[in-house]
């Protein structure tokens, strides 16, 4: 079950839908990611790609000093909001926006020793007028290993666009270059770093002596409640006394903002097609969850229970779809303990990270409301949508 501090009588406090960022449980995932970069000796930064929401990022400062970004606008929104440089990476930079790479930029990542050729000399360019501010640079490898079973977000599987395999490499890096990034973890666990850190050292360790630091992505779901905390400080131990002149990093996601808080949604009607209901939420799957179209995965629904087969019993049992109009956006079958009303609220549990950031506007559907849960019980809306936004994105 996912822990909550929301309770029904203060569903009515928030807009309607709205993502609900419970500042309690992001507290509680800061403090541990806090206690492994402390333990460890390493670095953990907080990828905008999985959770960007700059108003909350005073709080994120109380526990960590840097963010990755992977385009120029995530790259100043870490300056600029966040108020560090960014660690950044981009399967490939173009021409037009690289200046705003190296003024936003701590640490810049190349996905081919062909963007490495043509960017390294303005990044030795910069370093040397900018001396009180140089950029680092790296490569991305990729270890060719990673246990991520589903290939839409696998970074190492066949024929993938991610990273400079081993043999590409040569036995001298170009100049400039100073680190390696590596990401092959999505979601995964503490014996999922041990296995890919193998393969990493025997493909790549003997490049080790000319870096200054290693990347190792993100996927490190370090706030799961079954994530073997103790093993990963270990291992990031170990992997820092057998090369203790490299900076280790990572730059989880998911992790920051994991079962941090709902999506809250009402009920708006009831469908039945035979003999299947269909309760129509004030949400899109679509539009406001597409990982759960994506991918196997699907929210928790708070009171109610996932049922795989809808054949036999049918009390209580719904199919929960979206409000556009395709016709996929739906969510399953679940059964509740009572029946649905028009007008119901319906939680989706773990509804923070890699939603806001990827929300759609498909239909015109808004965006639902942002708010913060304080843990003093505040509400705090941080931001409604619009038809203004439609259309100006439609501009």
């Amino acid at each position: 079950m996912v822990d909550s501090y929301i309770q029904p009588q203060d569903y009515s406090r928030f807009p309607s839908p709205c993502y609900v960022v419970e500042e309690r449980l992001l507290r509680r995932n800061l403090e541990l990611i806090s206690r492994v970069a402390r333990e460890s000796g390493c670095e953990i930064i907080l990828a905008f790609k999985a959770f960007a929401l700059w108003k909350t990022f005073p709080i994120f400062r109380e526990y960590i000093d840097a963010t990755t970004a992977s385009s120029p606008s995530e790259a100043m929104l870490s300056l600029n909001e966040f108020g560090s440089r960014a660690h950044t990476f981009s399967p490939a930079y173009e021409e037009k926006d690289f200046p705003t790479i190296l003024a936003c930029s701590s640490h810049i990542t190349f996905n081919s020793l062909t963007q490495a050729a043509t960017f390294l000399p303005a990044v030795e360019k910069w370093n040397r007028e900018e001396s009180d501010r140089t950029v680092s640079c790296g490569l991305r490898v990729n270890p060719e290993y990673s246990e991520i079973e589903t290939d839409l977000y696998n970074p190492c599987a066949p024929g993938s666009r991610f990273g400079i395999l081993a043999e590409s490499l040569p036995e001298t890096l170009p100049a400039g270059i100073e680190g390696f990034h590596c990401h092959n973890h999505c979601e995964s666990s503490a014996e999922a770093l041990v296995n890919s850190l193998r393969h990493l050292e025997e493909k790549f360790a003997k490049w080790f002596p000319q870096l200054k630091w290693i990347n190792l992505g993100g996927g490190h779901l370090m706030t799961r409640k079954d994530y073997n905390v103790t093993l990963l400080i270990g291992t990031l131990k170990g992997l820092r006394s057998r090369y203790p002149w490299l900076r280790i990093i990572l730059e989880p996601g998911s992790a920051f903002a994991w079962q941090t808080g709902p999506l809250l949604s009402q009920v708006v009607d009831i469908v039945e097609n035979h003999g299947f209901r269909t309760a129509i939420l004030n949400v899109s799957f679509a539009c406001h969850m597409p990982d759960t179209l994506e991918m196997p995965y699907w929210p928790e629904v708070r009171g109610a229970r996932w049922v795989e087969k809808p054949e036999g019993t049918t009390e209580n049992l719904y199919r929960l779809g979206g409000n556009s109009c395709l016709s996929g956006d739906f969510l399953g079958y679940w059964q509740f303990d009572h029946p649905l009303q028009v007008g119901e609220y319906v939680l989706l549990e773990d509804m923070i990270h890699y939603t806001t950031v990827k929300t759609m506007l498909f239909n015109g559907i808004s965006h639902p409301a942002i708010a913060m849960h304080h843990s003093d019980g505040e509400v705090e809306v941080l931001r409604e949508f619009s038809y203004q936004d439609y259309k100006e994105r439609m501009d």
